[in-house]
């Protein structure tokens, strides 16, 4: 069976190379029937289905294949991809982070692409809180007019009421309403203000020098410090130190 099931792998991973995805799937498919122990089939078929946009079917693969072969980086790292396609940053996250640390832990050459998957599930984890403090700002500006308002209703109802007991006169009424819609729109303003400036100080926040790797030019994710006192990220230095053996 083992043996049926290497043949089906081998014809499925010629049509992955032609760039016929959902032969591939289907002939990955066939080889998990002959041998559904193998956790290397779920990876291959997981990572066809990654390219046919299959996120679901993908992850399903990938944790499947983690649970016979735990430490499967390549799993671990279809599985964050998928994740992140689903909006899910996250968990996309937790995943890309063990990918990361198998390739430390195995010396694969694989360290500085699943670096760069690490900062970009970070990226959409940020964006995704980002959004929602944008949604939650929007929503407490729009509550806090609405409490400007009513309280303004309140005030107007009560100036009509003392000019029905004529304790004010038709010009005093008209002069104290203008009055109060004034005001009331200045707090309105004063407080769409407020929330003008702190946004404009948010986005002015830029990422420090200190935490740019000097050799990507990339935000590090894990930063080390070199006997200098230089701090690279950690894939790059090991990539820069295969090819050469100074600090860079």
């Amino acid at each position: 069976m083992a043996s049926k099931a290497a043949a089906f792998k081998e014809e499925g991973n010629k049509c992955f190379q032609d760039g016929d995805f959902k032969g591939a799937e289907i002939l990955y498919t066939k080889a998990i029937q002959k041998d559904p122990t193998n956790p290397l089939l779920f990876t291959n078929r997981a990572f066809a289905r990654l390219r046919l946009q299959s996120h679901e079917g993908v992850i399903s693969d990938c944790l499947k294949s983690i649970e016979i072969l735990p430490q499967n980086m390549k799993a671990y790292n279809h599985l964050a991809q998928a994740q992140l396609a689903l909006h899910h940053p996250n968990e996309a996250l937790a995943s890309a982070l063990t990918a990361y640390n198998i390739c430390l832990a195995t010396n694969n050459g694989s360290a500085t692409a699943i670096s760069a998957l690490v900062l970009k599930a970070k990226k959409e984890k940020w964006e995704k809180l980002e959004k929602e403090r944008l949604r939650m700002r929007n929503e407490l500006v729009v509550e806090l007019e609405e409490r400007l308002e009513l309280a303004s209703d309140r005030e107007m109802d009560a100036i009509d009421d003392r000019r029905r007991r004529y304790e004010i006169n038709d010009i005093e009424l008209a002069e104290e309403r203008q009055i109060l819609e004034v005001v009331t729109r200045q707090k309105i303003e004063e407080l769409r203000s407020v929330f003008a400036i702190a946004d404009t100080e948010l986005h002015r926040r830029e990422v420090p020098e200190y935490l740019i790797d000097s050799i990507s030019f990339s935000i590090m994710h894990d930063p080390v410090m070199t006997k200098t006192g230089q701090s690279y990220d950690r894939a790059t230095i090991l990539e820069h130190l295969k090819r050469s053996q100074t600090d860079p």
